[in-house]
């Protein structure tokens, strides 16, 4: 990306985070090549930690792309904040409106204008004791069905250990091991062209959430759950599916060809 189209407010956000995570973490970054360099793009992530989407916004900025988080839209009503938002291009989510499809609308022109929309299907840090993915919201889902953008998975490990969710611990120490790793786009082809329901949005996100668990077991060397403790997947076969809802950030199978340490 080149510096002399950020602008002021992107590069003064560069300068407030870059130099923070550089020193406070020791990255591998895997997969790069992944994020393609210019054109739409969705983002799916694991979500562990309030310190993740720092990671997360590193890792696609070195890749060299503007990484857009999904916030809630009320923020962007709040004074300073929410000008800021917008100066650095970040996307409202509106959260809790009855249309879910027009939830996405800001979301939807944003990867219209070619932008690395970032969503986090949990739409929270999960709660899994483990770490592990939850169940995922199906605001991916719809987003991909209503622009056909390609979808990328990233998952991280190590951004808890700077702030854990668990126990609410922030430890602050420099050189702390973090890895991100970006897989190819998912291939949801089956889906291509399909409406809407509730089954196909539900089949859609059951498919990203499954991949970013493999993922991220192949990073963590750990066994995943084989199936998650949400209450709506126990039921998912034998109930309907839960109410769409969109998701928001909290402020790979990857090729080893790929892989790099900085």
């Amino acid at each position: 990306m080149a510096r002399r189209r950020l602008g002021f407010w992107r590069r003064f956000a560069v300068m407030l985070v870059k130099p923070v995570m550089t020193g406070m973490t020791r990255r591998t970054w895997r997969g790069m090549d992944h994020i393609p360099a210019t054109g739409p793009v969705i983002i799916v992530a694991n979500h562990m930690s309030h310190a993740d989407p720092l990671a997360l916004a590193h890792y696609i900025y070195d890749a060299g792309r503007w990484p857009a988080f999904l916030a809630k839209a009320s923020v962007f009503d709040v004074p300073l904040i929410g000008p800021w938002l917008r100066a650095v291009e970040q996307t409202p989510v509106s959260r809790g409106t009855t249309d879910a499809a027009k939830a996405l609308d800001a979301a939807v022109q944003a990867i219209r204008a070619d932008k690395v929309v970032i969503i986090y299907p949990e739409g929270t840090t999960t709660k899994e004791p483990d770490l592990w993915p939850m169940t995922g919201k199906t605001g991916a889902a719809r987003l991909w069905l209503a622009t056909g953008a390609p979808v990328v998975p990233i998952v991280m490990w190590g951004p808890e250990r700077l702030f854990d969710p668990r126990t609410k611990k922030l430890r602050l120490v420099p050189r702390t091991p973090v890895t991100v790793a970006a897989g190819p786009a998912l291939d949801l082809s089956k889906w291509a062209g399909a409406i809407p329901s509730g089954e196909v949005l539900q089949e859609i996100t059951e498919h990203i959430m499954l991949t970013l668990r493999d993922m991220l077991a192949e990073i963590r060397r750990g066994t995943p759950p084989p199936l998650w403790s949400s209450p709506t997947r126990r039921s998912a076969s034998t109930s309907a599916p839960a109410a769409p809802d969109v998701t928001e950030a909290d402020t790979r199978a990857a090729d080893p060809a790929a892989e790099s340490e900085n």
